[in-house]
């Protein structure tokens, strides 16, 4: 959504699309402000709206901000909140007998493409803390350590989830496959996937289905500003939504039964 971007008139226009289509909840797949204005604009949604929102956080999130500040003041706003659900936090939710929903912020890991020679300087490099000021090995292993903690997170829901459930929603930032990191309308080359991909969520989504092939899981996430679906495996889909500066817009209505 990008509101960083966007003056009041057109938050409001996008909350009364919302609640015109009177839907069950809203899944957001992050990148819904910068760190000063992120918790600002969970609260005003969760006033506007008035319906469940399950959303994760995506790096724009944490811009002039750092990881560890950014989580803790989201984690408080969450706490006094009845509407929204930051999934990193939780195990799962069940929406309806058949379906729940789980999902982590994520992270690109650098396990893509070709990282050591990719010349792709992302504003995450300079205007996250944690990833700021530092050499092109030390922030390898910060990335890799965050794709880590989301595939780790993946790993002890989704099996939660799934014995319970048929279908499962796993909502994350960073397209988890290669094969979904589509930027500017094709699947990025090799200087853009280490940014783009988070590898470790993939893996632990495949082993998760592997393991389950009774079971179905559809992977919603956004990053790249390019939408597209590709099915990894018979039940396991992906679908990335696509994003402009400037004009926050909504993807699809998912019928959920």
């Amino acid at each position: 959504m990008h509101f960083e971007f966007v003056d009041v008139d057109v938050v409001v226009a996008f909350c009364q699309r919302v609640i015109a289509l009177e839907p069950a909840g809203l899944i957001i797949a992050g990148d819904i402000a910068q760190a000063p204005t992120v918790e600002r604009y969970l609260r005003a949604l969760d006033r506007a709206l008035g319906m469940p929102i399950y959303f994760v956080l995506g790096n724009h999130d944490f811009y002039r901000g750092g990881i560890a500040e950014v989580r803790t003041a989201v984690s408080a706003v969450v706490e006094r909140s009845e509407h929204l659900h930051w999934l990193s936090n939780i195990d799962y939710v069940s929406l309806t007998p058949e379906t729940a929903i789980v999902g982590h912020d994520g992270w690109a890991d650098a396990r893509a493409g070709d990282y050591d020679t990719s010349p792709v300087m992302l504003n995450d490099y300079k205007l996250i803390a944690e990833l700021s000021g530092l050499s092109h090995a030390e922030r390898r292993q910060v990335l890799e350590r965050l794709g880590d903690e989301s595939a780790s997170h993946f790993r002890r829901v989704l099996p939660l989830a799934f014995e319970q459930h048929r279908r499962v929603l796993a909502v994350t930032h960073v397209p988890p496959f290669p094969e979904a990191s589509w930027y500017q309308g094709r699947i990025s080359g090799p200087d853009w996937l280490p940014h783009f991909t988070s590898v470790a969520a993939g893996d632990a989504m495949v082993e998760a289905m592997a393991a389950r092939p009774d079971r179905e899981l559809i992977v919603l996430a956004g990053h790249t500003h390019s939408g597209g679906s590709v099915r990894i495996r018979p039940n396991l889909e992906v679908r990335v939504g696509s994003a402009a500066y400037g004009s926050p817009d909504l993807q699809e209505m998912l019928p959920i039964d």
